[in-house]
C-alpha cells in the first residue's frame, strides 16, 4: 500500500465489473480483483466457482482519502450493482457474487453502516439491502489474467453486455470523478 492510502474490499457481482469502474475513478491509485472472506487459503477461480470455498470474487480498491473520501467510494460502489439481490447479479449466481463491503480498519466501518442507512432511506432501491459488512478475511490475489481483464477484453461478449453498461453508467452518474485508467 502507499504512503498516505485507504484500501477497502468490495464484492458485489463478477470482479471485472467492479475492477473496470473503480480503475476510472479520481483518487484511487490502485485495483486488484481477488477473493476474500472463505475458509478455503489461496483458492483458484475455479474452486470459487464451485461455491465451496466460501469467497467473494472481490476488488481491493485503494484510494487516497485527501482525494476521494470512503463514502464516495461506497456511492459509487451501490450505484453499479445491486446490493438487494441475495448472491446474484444479473446472470451472475452464487455466493460468490454476494454483495459485500470487507473493512479494513475499524474506522470505516460506521462509515459503511451510514451509507448503507443513508441508501435505504433515500428510497432509491427496491427491497432490503442484503450487502453484508464484515472485516476483511483470508483475501487473495485473482490470477493474472482476471487483472484489468475489461482493458484488455473489451469486445469480450461479459464486457461488451455487462461490464462496459456499467462503466457507462458510473462515468454519466459521476462524470466529475472519472479520469483516464492508463
Amino acid at each position: 500500500m502507499a504512503l498516505n492510502t485507504e484500501s477497502i474490499t468490495l464484492g458485489g457481482g463478477c470482479f471485472w465489473c467492479l475492477e473496470a469502474v473503480f480503475e476510472r475513478v479520481d483518487g484511487v491509485v490502485a485495483v486488484e480483483s481477488g477473493y476474500s472472506n472463505g475458509h478455503t487459503p489461496n483458492p483458484t477461480y475455479e474452486a470459487v466457482c464451485s461455491g465451496r470455498t466460501g469467497h467473494v470474487e472481490v476488488v481491493r480498491v485503494e484510494f487516497d482519502p485527501g482525494r476521494i473520501t470512503l463514502h464516495e467510494i461506497l456511492a459509487i460502489f451501490f450505484t453499479i450493482h445491486d446490493p438487494t439481490t441475495l448472491n446474484r447479479q444479473g446472470n451472475d449466481v452464487g455466493t460468490q457474487y454476494r454483495s459485500g463491503i470487507y473493512f479494513h480498519t475499524a474506522d470505516q466501518e460506521p462509515v459503511a453502516r451510514e451509507v448503507i442507512e443513508e441508501l435505504a432511506a433515500s428510497g432509491t432501491v427496491r427491497g432490503s439491502i442484503v450487502t453484508e459488512l464484515k472485516p476483511v478475511l483470508g483475501y487473495s490475489r485473482a490470477e493474472e489474467y482476471h487483472q484489468r481483464y475489461f482493458d484488455r477484453n473489451p469486445g469480450q461478449g461479459y464486457c461488451a453486455f455487462v461490464v462496459a453498461p456499467k462503466v457507462e453508467k458510473f462515468r454519466q452518474v459521476f462524470a466529475t470523478r472519472v479520469r483516464d485508467p492508463h
